[in-house]
């Protein structure tokens, strides 16, 4: 089961080409302050811009840093079912525990479309496979009825879901069962997602708080609830500097206040505005993880 503080992991960029170095120490990093799993090329790693070699070589870079210690669920969506396959073929054999496959976007497929979609990668590759269903980006949403029949297929294991409907959560429960594995991907509502049934988060102020959201999953884990909602209320302004403009802008700009990346993301984003970056910083000073 997939669960507790997981990173949507942004990719630093210096000079334009991808940071090996400084990606792999900020894995590092964060497996230190307690993440519970790691995201590489995710939609907050950038990788809509990423070329397909640069792609795989950072799921490699992040396979090599985590040596097993904690799970590793590679970005491998695409509108091309035959790319999301190979993405997904490369992340087995790179050695990732999972993949996390996107809606496929703009070509806005059927709900008949969708399984086809899933069920052709479950298909090719033995990984398990989280759902990406994130309506807001990708125009698409999944119904539960098209989940639950995903499902029953072997490796379709959980979803993320950012659909932010609070009601989604039970009903998915409700309709598929205990073992599938139901991830938030919305951080200002993480934990009423979890008091409705949810296992986790996978987050993008982790990427900056990784101790915090660690600490709160945990609490919530033991049943200390007063800690866990005292942490979540300590990380909202966080949560909504991080989306102050398109993401990653803001994040990257937050890690390179405690000096885990460049601002440099890649066009058709720029970095983060005058005004955001103050939005991030004093939002960064409330949650406590800059002085």
């Amino acid at each position: 089961m997939l669960k507790g503080s997981m990173v949507a992991l942004i990719t630093p960029f210096r000079n334009g080409a991808v940071d090996d170095k400084a990606f792999q120490s900020f894995v590092e990093w964060q497996i230190g302050q307690g993440t519970h799993g790691v995201i590489p090329v995710g939609t907050t790693g950038e990788s809509p811009t990423l070329s397909h070699a640069e792609h795989k070589h950072v799921v490699e870079l992040c396979i090599e840093v985590a040596k097993g210690r904690i799970p590793v669920i590679a970005g491998t969506g695409s509108n091309s079912t035959e790319e999301a396959i190979d993405f997904t073929r490369h992340a087995k054999e790179a050695g990732a525990d999972a993949a996390l496959v996107v809606t496929p976007y703009y070509n806005k497929p059927t709900q008949e479309g969708l399984y086809q979609h899933y069920k052709a990668i479950n298909d090719a590759v033995d990984l398990p496979i989280v759902i990406y269903n994130i309506p807001g980006r990708s125009v698409v949403d999944m119904s539960i009825a098209t989940m639950a029949r995903l499902a029953k297929l072997p490796n379709i294991v959980g979803v993320k879901d950012a659909t932010n409907d609070l009601a989604r959560p039970l009903r998915t429960r409700a309709e598929i069962g205990d073992d599938f594995s139901m991830l938030s991907g919305e951080d200002a509502t993480v934990l009423a997602f979890l008091a409705q049934g949810g296992d986790g988060c996978i987050s993008v102020t982790a990427n900056v708080a990784p101790r915090a959201c660690a600490d709160m999953h945990e609490a919530w884990q033991k049943g200390d609830t007063a800690a866990a909602m005292k942490i979540n209320a300590r990380l909202l302004p966080l949560h909504d500097a991080m989306f102050c403009e398109a993401s990653p802008a803001p994040v990257k700009y937050a890690a390179s206040l405690i000096g885990k990346s460049s601002t440099e993301v890649r066009l058709p984003l720029v970095p983060a505005s005058p005004q955001a970056q103050e939005t991030v910083r004093a939002a960064m000073r409330s949650a406590g993880v800059l002085n």
